[in-house]
């Protein structure tokens, strides 16, 4: 945790590039893990992290650890990110013109690796109607499986209010997706 704040404070005052690389070593494999479980591509997933990260040592002077951790800082940017990626173009062209690709074994796995991606685009297509701080609130839940008090924290909202938000948009979702599995959508 002291290496953690010292590696901060060098890239916050001279943009110590040592102590960006330890910070982004440190950090990489749970962020990727967290971006590569909404999006379900690898290399989808490489190209976002990386782009968290760009975003994180650009923004890294704004830091402030009297507010929230390191981490709580770093997967609200992760967050947001996903947020955005899910809202723009290239998610809403890549979906329309997905394909399969060739090295995959056999029939069976190709279905249920299609039936898991198009379960998670419809996830987040219905999420993504959703404002952000419940868009934040679902992700935190499912994909960090924090609890409702580490995301109260987090988002510094009480405790229920986070409970009434996750629950109705879990709601809401489930709605969307029943709406469009029956052609309503």
């Amino acid at each position: 945790m002291e290496l953690e704040k010292r590696w901060i404070r060098r890239v916050q005052r001279s943009a110590h590039e040592d102590s960006a690389n330890q910070l982004v070593k440190h950090y990489y494999k749970e962020v990727f893990a967290f971006v590569y479980k909404q999006v379900i591509d690898e290399q989808t997933s490489l190209d976002l992290t990386q782009e968290i990260f760009v975003r994180m040592l650009q923004s890294i002077s704004g830091f402030d650890a009297r507010k929230a951790s390191f981490r709580t800082w770093l997967y609200r940017i992760a967050s947001n990110h996903c947020v955005d990626y899910f809202r723009s173009k290239s998610y809403r062209t890549s979906v329309k013109t997905g394909y399969i690709e060739e090295d995959l074994e056999s029939a069976e796995n190709i279905l249920q690796q299609i039936t898991q991606k198009e379960q998670v685009q419809e996830l987040q297509a219905s999420l993504a109607l959703c404002d952000h701080t419940a868009q934040h609130i679902v992700r935190y839940k499912l994909y960090l499986d924090q609890t409702f008090a580490e995301i109260a924290v987090t988002l510094q909202l009480p405790e229920s209010t986070i409970k009434t938000k996750y629950y109705k948009t879990i709601r809401f979702i489930r709605k969307e997706m029943e709406e469009k599995r029956h052609g309503k959508g």
